[in-house]
């Protein structure tokens, strides 16, 4: 699986969150992560909670078959430090 972003976004959503997209990839290695669907009404996305360093969100496309590359290729679009309230959603493990 590949993940891409914009390279801009991905820029100020260091600078604004601290942490890099390249970073929050791990979440996706992550055995315990939860993953959300996001009402995000444009497009279909989803929300995913795992442990890194600490505790992030990543909100990202639904990784689709590329047949240029012959790869499933997803798209994120956010990360940040999980709120609080997500934190405890993902120590609980709920969904």
């Amino acid at each position: 699986m590949h993940w891409r972003w914009d390279a801009a976004t991905d820029k100020a959503n260091l600078q604004k969150h601290g942490v890099s997209f390249e970073t929050a990839m791990l979440v996706f290695e992550e055995p315990l992560a939860l993953t959300l669907e996001d009402p995000y009404p444009d497009e279909e996305r989803w929300r995913t909670i795992g442990r890194i360093v600490n505790i992030v969100m990543i909100v990202h496309t639904q990784p689709a078959f590329d047949p240029l590359t012959g790869e499933e290729v997803g798209r994120i679009v956010s990360a940040r430090k999980a709120t609080s309230h997500e934190r405890r959603v993902y120590e609980k493990g709920e969904q």
